[in-house]
């Protein structure tokens, strides 16, 4: 071991840590409202149920009637197949043949391990929030909810362990509101967010030609961040019937700084250093319709768009400022797009129904075993039962399913060799298809003060 497998290992999994963040745009989390999620968040911006709007729309504040306070959580169980699944290592032709190193790679064999899939803990997503009506035009709020997030644990001898086998990241967010409405047609609204960043991220190494599972070093780097930014909303009621929403929230500048650490199968530290990596999540603009049809009868459709082409490289720098990685991604700006309905059934009871379609930033080129994810369909449903008139409890269920996909990665910067001053010898392939969906269950409570 030398400072060039350092170095090599530390690229890795800085890169690993930003990319996944970078992901999230395919695991943007929307569990910020149950009572939108009956409708597939279809109104978004523009429907005024409740506290949640202090995410949904700032400006949606100033036409609730009276103070309250929003709280609950959805469950997400998601599922995984992995198959097709092939893996192979590479060695330096001269040292496969015992002539010596030179310079090329040849296979030398399949990787050792299995695809269980399912690598998706279950995980609940809470969050809260508080709107203060202080007279018919201003009214004031706070939040607290995770806008991005994303987790995978793999078996430990998953046969991709050396691009990457454990992910854990999350942004909370605390979000002061203000809005103020105009007349009976007009409101404008701003938040600023308190962001906090963390995560962990695990890929394993080979320390032998055989690269045999129980003797991998465990590479590892965490890390944590804060930063602010802000969300904009406006709300338009051309007529009682209709209202249109429009809501920005801005991108947010991380500079994370991280520690990395790379052990041995029996907890022995072969490398630890510091790493540095600049962060941006994307701005986001939602624009949402709802139409009052009847008096028991509301129509929704929702459209967001996300600015990921600004996401175009990953650069990784050390304490020293040199660069250490510098990969190009090239993502897309992409699409979301609802439609849903609320139908009162009774004066105590509303049923919800909703269809969203989502759209990955991702392209098939850079795709990783992190975050393995395609386009989205979801299918929601949802009710909401009043037993007074202080007092909400809704529930929803979703079922997600993604388009099937495919991981192709190689790398061939592994096993370092004294015989070679420090360059790697190894190699490593994985490709498989992946299968993905998702079961949402949420329960929230409103309570009018």
């Amino acid at each position: 071991m030398n400072n060039k497998f350092n170095k090599l290992t530390l690229a890795a999994a800085i890169t690993a840590a930003f990319a996944s963040q970078a992901h999230a745009g395919g695991y943007q989390i929307n569990e910020q409202s149950v009572s939108g999620q009956g409708y597939g968040h279809a109104g978004r911006s523009s429907n005024v149920h409740d506290a949640t709007i202090v995410y949904g729309n700032p400006a949606g504040m100033s036409f609730l009637d009276r103070a309250q306070i929003t709280a609950g959580a959805t469950y997400l169980n998601v599922s995984t197949d992995i198959s097709n699944a092939e893996a192979s290592r590479t060695l330096d032709s001269g040292l496969a043949t015992g002539v010596g190193p030179s310079g090329s790679q040849i296979p030398v064999g399949s990787i050792p391990g299995g695809n269980d899939g399912d690598m998706v803990p279950g995980t609940a997503i809470p969050f809260a929030f508080y709107a203060h009506p202080v007279n018919d035009q201003l009214a004031f709020g706070f939040g607290v909810y995770a806008p991005f997030g994303s987790k995978t644990d793999y078996e430990d001898d998953f046969q991709g362990r050396y691009f990457g086998n454990y992910t854990e990241l999350t942004v909370v967010s605390a979000q002061p509101t203000v809005s103020y409405r105009f007349n009976e047609q007009w409101a404008v609204g701003v938040g600023v967010t308190y962001n906090q960043v963390e995560g962990e991220l695990r890929r394993q190494l080979p320390s032998e030609a055989t690269f045999n599972p129980a003797n991998d070093i465990d590479s590892r780097v965490d890390g944590e961040d804060e930063a602010w930014g802000y969300n904009l909303g406006v709300i338009y009621r051309p007529a009682p019937e209709t209202t249109l929403g429009l809501t920005y929230r801005s991108k947010v500048d991380y500079e994370l700084e991280g520690n990395f650490t790379a052990t041995d199968p029996l907890g022995n530290l072969v490398r630890a250093d510091n790493a540095n990596l600049d962060l941006t999540t994307p701005e986001t603009v939602n624009f949402s319709l709802t139409q009052q049809m009847t008096d028991r009868l509301k129509l929704m459709f929702g459209a967001s768009w996300v600015r990921w082409s600004q996401f175009e490289e990953i650069r990784v720098v050390n304490d020293q400022g040199g660069p250490i990685t510098d990969e190009q991604q090239n993502y897309e700006n992409v699409w979301a797009f609802a439609t849903g309905g609320e139908y009162q059934l009774t004066p105590t009871l509303a049923l919800r129904a909703g269809v969203t379609l989502d759209f990955t930033p991702s392209n098939d080129e850079d795709r990783s075993v992190r975050i393995p994810s395609d386009d989205r369909r979801i299918f929601s449903l949802g009710a909401g039962w009043s037993p007074t008139p202080d007092l909400t409890v809704d529930v929803a269920y979703s079922y997600l399913t993604e388009r099937g996909t495919f991981v192709e990665q190689d790398r061939n910067d592994l096993l370092a060799s004294a015989a070679t001053g420090g360059a790697p010898v190894g190699g490593a392939s994985y490709a498989a298809d992946y299968k993905n969906e998702a079961h949402g269950f949420g329960a929230q409570l409103t309570y009018r003060f």
